[in-house]
């Protein structure tokens, strides 16, 4: 067992009370009691002093209202126990950053590790594209989400050292309120969100966090690669771009349309502008330089002069306000140009984010002169925000499938009158056009077709955009995304048709012959098993840098990993050293999903810590020391890693394409419950009823059921039966030990794995009446976990990850009752015949409980 640290206690136990007597006030004392009474029985039967059977009894006798309020209890409990884990992280983070030493896996740590030079040689082409995507995995209301926020900060004052007791006092009564205010916040979505819906949550993590973190970032950079950061011009560079998917990806969402496309690009305007108006404000404020001390360059002098011929009445204004204070004057100038960009004043306004930078620079060169520090201090933060964000926050990519252009051309060719659908498609492209010219082709250019089988399919788009647009121009990077095994491995032959396609090669001239490419984690992992999918997705990696070096090709490889396990997820960091080598060179682009979002980026130190650990590995990654490391390492192993991915790939099929296993993970999950639960915009899965092969089932509803069930077999089905095929287990030990892609492979299934529940998943696969499967899944659970413990040398699941372990420890209990409470709703539903209203009942319980174990396990899909 980890011990918890007291620091962390203190929180839980402080966040626990308060919310107990929250309950007791609104529900009374005898709730509470059950409420403990539960909580006491689950913490038991982990010690062994009590059985499941006995608290599955307790559980169900209750009324369905009783045990509705139950949940909601422990689902609160998730949510403040989440809040104070983050807490202390943060607290660790700062106590670790004593600057006594280098901070493991931080950009500090790369320059040292990897020496100044080659850093700034790496610098001029790095590239971290993170793109987040509104796949429903996000189980909490945006509302519940803002109520945490709130407990937060109020948390945060009342753990600040020095508070009197008459400011301890006023801090507990305002923790007080918001845990009561949270307790009585609906936990439950009442009507299903729409694409607008899912942009706006969005944009919350850029206003609260990422438009202040990214400049501290590069600043971090620029610190660690040479003394005096601040007072000289930057040595780095602007080297992240946000993308977005929300409001762009319509592959199997009916609900994005060219009119919802075009509203998102509008919002994302408005909350930049806002952002950097802001800023500017706030930069001219402070800048009380006067002109004896810091005067104006010649070239900035007259710049204001023009200013008094073309806008006297703003000038006049300004010289009142900072007589004296010639940069003052211009900055708040700029913000007022930027003011008239967000109210489309076009007399006054910028036309692009290239006007607004020449007019920062113009200030910063000025200041340059005689107040060094004011010309790269927080001016150069805001000038990155430029650089990074532009004037549209994030670029917009759109992604369709494959057969929609395949229909659409269909139609077009043969004439005649042409379907909602068609036109929807070509509507597409003439939005994607349009915000081109308003704001520029950084905005929207990207163009994903998903299932991608041939060459063809990315020549359907620029088809397609000829009859869209006729001579109209629009520039196009269709990108290609390959899934499924056999699309990966045919990944290279259609690479090689996609360069001789005329706009192709004229893309490839315009920039320096850059390509992207897209890999899908998901539905690989989905069709062919933990494992097998790794391996898989890595021999793409491979085959892909050998042909772009043969064909002189800089190819971007877009990763697009969802947030649980299953769907390639995990520490974000350890999947780049985890790539093949060669494939990173200084790029890395990747998708980052629903509940990931707000994992990464709820909190500025959080997301500020991802940002260093991502892109050390990114920097590391493209050392060719360790490039060659890992290459030898691959071709040591490689003959293993193809043995246990073969075995472990049959082991999966076996039991996944085994007759009546779609219809038995139906009953034995709440799957067909998940899509009540509006996490998202996007329906749950392709066409209607009940899934009849997985094929009909989307990857995420895939993961999500299974981690309700606590099996999490998408993580690591199969793997056992991998490593069993393999006669040494000294080699196996080696290729952990040596290997990045192997390490990853088995540290993912080991968490995946220990946040496994044996004894309740034993009760979930019993619901589906066929002992065949449960007994299947249950022995490769056995083989699994002994053989990855073994592997690696551990003598517990996560011995050597306190952090997660801890994380998992303080949840287990926890889950597990929720865990009894959807079983309870599950059994009932799936067995029992109840009436209309007690079905109602039984449904809310259900989701009730599925959304606390979302918050427990702290992953969805």
């Amino acid at each position: 067992m980890t011990e918890m640290p007291d620091e962390l206690r203190r929180d839980v136990r402080l966040l626990g009370k308060m919310l107990g007597q929250v309950i007791a006030e609104q529900g009374g004392d005898d709730l509470l009691a059950d409420v403990e009474r539960l909580r006491k029985a689950v913490i038991a039967a982990r010690r062994g002093e009590t059985s499941s059977d006995e608290i599955a009894a307790m559980a169900a006798d209750w009324e369905i209202d009783r045990a509705v309020e139950i949940a909601r209890a422990f689902t609160c409990y998730f949510h403040l126990a989440n809040l104070a884990e983050e807490h202390y992280r943060i607290r660790i983070l700062r106590e670790r950053d004593t600057g006594d030493h280098v901070l493991r896996e931080s950009l500090a740590e790369a320059v040292h590790e990897l020496g100044q030079e080659r850093v700034a040689e790496l610098v001029e082409g790095l590239e971290l594209h993170p793109v987040l995507t509104a796949h429903p995995t996000e189980a909490r209301r945006r509302a519940v989400v803002t109520a945490i926020q709130r407990i937060s900060g109020r948390l945060t004052d009342y753990n600040a050292p020095g508070r009197g007791a008459t400011e301890r006092a006023e801090d507990t009564r305002r923790l007080l309120e918001e845990i009561d205010l949270l307790w009585r916040t609906a936990q439950l979505r009442n009507t299903k969100l729409d694409p607008l819906d899912e942009v706006r949550t969005a944009m919350a993590a850029f206003d609260e966090t990422l438009f202040r973190v990214v400049p501290q970032v590069y600043r971090s950079l620029d610190a660690a690669l040479s003394d005096a950061t601040g007072t000289r011009p930057p040595l780095a560079r602007p080297f992240i771009r946000y993308g977005s998917w929300i409001g762009g990806d319509r592959d199997g969402n009916p609900n994005v349309t060219s009119k919802v496309t075009r509203e998102t690009i509008q919002i994302q305007s408005e909350h930049v502008l806002n952002a950097l108006e802001t800023a500017c404000s706030r930069i001219a404020r402070t800048l009380t330089a006067a002109a004896p001390f810091a005067p104006a360059s010649p070239e900035l002098r007259a710049a204001l002069d023009a200013v008094v011929d073309a806008h006297p009445e703003i000038v006049s204004e300004l010289a009142t306000r900072s007589p004296q204070e010639p940069h003052r004057q211009w900055m708040l100038f700029v913000a007022t140009r930027i003011a008239a960009t967000r109210r489309r004043n076009l007399d006054l306004g910028y036309r692009a984010p290239a006007e607004l930078l020449a007019d920062l620079r113009l200030a910063q060169e000025s200041l340059s002169q005689h107040a060094v520090r004011q010309a790269y201090g927080e001016l150069q933060h805001l000038i990155w925000q430029v650089e990074t964000f532009g004037f549209h926050l994030a670029e917009l990519e759109v992604r369709q499938h494959s057969q929609v252009h395949a229909a659409a051309l269909e139609e077009l060719r043969a004439g005649g009158e042409l379907s909602e659908r068609t036109e929807e498609v070509l509507a597409t492209i003439r939005v994607i056009a349009w915000i081109q010219e308003r704001f520029g082709v950084t905005a929207c250019s990207r163009y994903v077709v998903s299932f991608t089988r041939s060459a063809e399919d990315i020549a359907a788009v620029y088809e397609l955009a000829g009859h869209a647009l006729g001579s109209r121009g629009v520039v196009l990077d269709v990108v290609p995304l390959f899934e499924s095994g056999e699309d990966l491995a045919n990944s290279p032959r259609v690479l090689a048709g996609m360069v001789e396609i005329p706009q192709i090669q004229q893309r490839l001239a315009d920039t320096g012959r850059r390509l992207e490419i897209m890999l899908g984690y998901s539905d690989s992992a989905k069709e062919l098993g933990p494992a097998a999918a790794t391996l898989r997705l890595y021999e793409a990696q491979e085959q892909l840098t050998a042909w772009a070096a043969e064909h002189d090709v800089k190819l971007r490889m877009f990763h697009g990993r969802g947030g649980a396990l299953g769907r390639g997820g995990g520490p974000a960091n350890r999947a780049v050293l985890a790539q093949a080598p060669g494939s990173v060179a200084g790029r890395f682009k990747v998708t980052e999903q629903g509940e990931v979002i707000f994992a990464r980026y709820g909190h500025t130190e959080i997301a500020r810590r991802h940002m260093e650990q991502v892109t050390n590995a990114v920097l590391m990654a493209s050392s060719p020391t360790i490039g060659s490391r890992t290459a030898a390492a691959a071709d040591r192993f490689r003959p293993l890693a193809e043995q246990v991915a073969a075995a472990s790939e049959q082991a999966y099929r076996a039991l996944t394409e085994a007759p009546g296993f779609p219809e038995w993970f139906a009953l034995v999950s709440p799957l067909e419950e998940i899509g009540s639960l509006r996490l998202g915009s996007r329906p749950a899965r392709r066409g209607l009823g009940a899934p009849r092969s997985l094929d009909d089932l989307r990857a995420i509803p895939w993961v999500f059921a299974w981690a309700q069930t606590r099996v999490n077999l998408p993580g690591w089905y199969g793997l056992g039966t991998g490593l069993a095929s393999v006669g040494s287990l000294d080699e196996l030990r080696a290729a952990y030990a040596e290997w990045p892609l192997f390490n990853a492979l088995l540290d993912n299934a080991e968490m995946s794995l220990a946040k496994t529940d044996r004894s309740i998943a034993e009760r979930y696969l019993a619901l589906g009446g066929r002992k065949d499967f449960a007994d299947q899944v249950l022995t490769e659970y056995d083989r699994t976990r002994a053989l990855v413990l073994q592997v690696t040398g551990h003598r517990r699941l996560l011995e050597n990850r306190k952090v997660l372990s801890r994380a998992v420890q303080l949840r287990d209990p926890y889950v597990d009752a929720l865990s009894h409470l959807q079983l309870r709703a599950l059994t009932a539903l799936r067995t029992g015949d109840p009436s209309e209203h007690e079905r109602d009942r039984l449904s809310t319980l259900l989701l009730l409980s599925v959304n606390g174990v979302a918050a427990g396990l702290q992953n969805t899909g």
